[in-house]
């Protein structure tokens, strides 16, 4: 790959994504974009340029704490068990509480229906539960 990423919506999106998830998995995206195997290089540039170099990054119009409850809620319906879990972490670092994850929860079932929240609850319950072991819920 070339260094076409290294400027723009790549590092712009690599530093939310190191606000978020901390330096570490970062810089381990970091070396997966510049490692030449086309098809890690490829998923994290896409994965930092869009979601969070074009999308997390549009803070003036909607907050990350709120874009957070948004993702969640979509994760939710899409019955996406580890995005959920990535997103509960994420909601929590861009500010929500555990009482609000736990309202997405409650507001999923009547739209998404049980099975989708049920799926749900077993990823926050995880993510709340790792959170806790590292001091930071």
């Amino acid at each position: 790959m070339s260094d076409s990423f290294e400027k723009g919506p790549f590092e712009k999106g690599l530093a939310i994504f190191a606000d978020v998830y901390g330096p570490e998995m970062a810089e381990g995206c970091r070396q997966a974009a510049q490692s030449g195997d086309d098809f890690a290089a490829l998923h994290v540039k896409w994965s930092m340029e869009l979601p969070f170099g074009q999308v997390w990054t549009r803070e003036d119009r909607l907050k990350r704490r709120d874009r957070s409850l948004v993702v969640l809620g979509m994760m939710v319906g899409a019955r996406n068990f580890e995005e959920t879990k990535y997103h509960v972490k994420m909601g929590v670092a861009n500010g929500l509480t555990r009482a609000e994850i736990e309202e997405v929860f409650f507001s999923a079932i009547p739209y998404c229906g049980f099975p989708a929240a049920n799926l749900a609850k077993t990823a926050m319950v995880e993510a709340f539960k790792e959170l806790e072991a590292q001091g930071k819920l």
